[in-house]
């Protein structure tokens, strides 16, 4: 198994695409050192995939897709300058609102970048901001995308560790309060600091204006976690009906998604989709292989060994999962080591669902830097800025995001006491 091990970093580092550099590292030791029958390892690969939560991948896919080509966005941040661009600094608040309120029907950081991150950007120019500045706040805000529930990471991780998604839907929405509130509270330190002034006055017919015309998109956060929250139906089911409104939104109340930017958005969500679940397939015979090696235990063991202290195996996944986010793409990362850090968190009494949300801002956070952070070189190629200057115009924005990572780790109520209150935990 070290042999394996050894090809997987090896291929890493040579820029193999990740399900290739899985898939291979646990052929050599399944086909030529273990004599596995090859039809076995098609078998775990296929098996990996056999998942109803899994269904809700493309879905989730599909649906922030649509709403960023049905003009969805726009209504959105047409609403959060209303409601914040009367604040000091008034876009850069308006940046991480409309974040918010994105999170709630796309669930990932990139479409939260790719999508209201080119109008955003472009508007704080005009505004006369530093570029920097708006990519640095762009960037930290899009990593609500994956904690406020929809979450494309929540779905991979709860079907990976065989946790309730509904319970960790429920658990994103405080922590993702939190790293608003320390978002906001930092572009407002920055604001004083450089003297920004208000971007427009604030106007109570302006506000009501904006809303009614984006009260249909903010529907959807409503209709996919109350859905699921009151049993009305699974997150798979969740996701079609998200899939569903937001075609019902761009087709017949704004009337802004044609057949063509349909085709557009269907061809788009298939090749992501395809990524997504290679990963997963090979992942899971990765998974096997480190399982059935008893790799996984050993790991377990030895890190028991060294330390039994709750807070310290916390503190030591914590800078295992930054470092690995900034080499690997979440999803490869969840498939990966959720088989591995899962024996160790239970063991300590770490609740799955708290170390679910954890686990899941430590990697959007290693989304930002190189040398693989995907949020990284979307803003970069929308800022036209150099991977350099848009890695240090985000390193300021990594206190408000470190610390909401502190208190998300050492107070675990903030992500399950809602959970608890629905009944959806114990």
């Amino acid at each position: 198994m070290p042999v394996a091990i050894f090809v997987f970093l090896i291929t890493l580092l040579v820029g193999i695409p990740v399900f290739i550099a899985l898939a291979l590292s646990s052929l050599i030791y399944t086909h030529f050192i273990a004599g596995i029958p090859d039809f076995v390892i098609l078998h775990r690969m296929a098996g990996g995939l056999d998942s109803f939560p899994l269904l809700a991948v493309p879905f989730f896919i599909l649906a922030g897709n649509l709403m960023n080509s049905a003009g969805i966005t726009n209504r959105i941040y047409d609403f959060a300058v209303a409601t914040c661009g009367w604040m000091r600094g008034g876009l850069a608040h308006v940046n991480i609102f409309g974040s918010v309120i994105f999170a709630g029907m796309s669930g990932t950081a990139i479409a939260d970048a790719a999508g209201l991150g080119t109008i955003e950007i472009k508007a704080m120019q005009d505004h006369g901001y530093d570029t920097e500045f708006a990519v640095g706040v762009t960037a930290a805000s899009a990593t609500l995308g994956p904690i406020i529930p929809p979450s494309l990471p929540f779905v991979i991780y709860g079907m990976m560790g065989n946790v309730s998604i509904g319970a960790l839907f429920l658990g994103g929405f405080i922590p993702g309060a939190l790293m608003t509130v320390f978002m906001m509270l930092y572009a407002t330190y920055y604001a004083r600091k450089y003297n920004m002034g208000r971007d427009q006055r604030f106007r109570w017919s302006v506000l009501g204006m904006t809303f009614v015309a984006a009260l249909p998109a903010l529907l959807t956060p409503a209709l996919i976690v109350g859905g699921m929250t009151f049993g009305w139906f699974t997150p798979t089911e969740a996701a079609i009906a998200a899939c569903t409104w937001a075609m019902i939104l761009g087709a017949f109340i704004y009337q802004s998604l044609s057949l063509k930017q349909l085709y557009k958005v269907t061809m788009d969500t298939i090749e992501t989709t395809a990524g997504v679940l290679l990963i997963v397939a090979a992942a899971s015979l990765f998974g096997w292989v480190l399982t059935t090696t008893r790799l996984t235990e050993a790991g377990a063991a030895a890190l028991l060994d060294l330390t039994s202290n709750k807070y310290i195996i916390l503190l030591l996944i914590n800078v295992l999962l930054l470092i690995v986010g900034c080499f690997l793409e979440p999803i490869a990362s969840i498939s990966i080591l959720v088989p591995v850090l899962m024996p160790i968190i239970l063991k300590v009494g770490i609740d799955p669902v708290h170390f679910g949300v954890m686990m899941t801002l430590n990697l959007m956070i290693g989304l930002l830097h190189p040398p693989l952070g995907m949020v990284l070189f979307v803003l970069s190629r929308i800022a036209k800025l150099s991977i350099e200057r848009t890695t240090m115009a985000i390193v300021p924005w990594l206190i408000p995001l470190l610390l909401s990572l502190i208190a998300i780790t050492l107070i675990p109520e903030l992500t399950l006491w809602l959970p608890r209150q629905f009944g959806v935990l114990k």
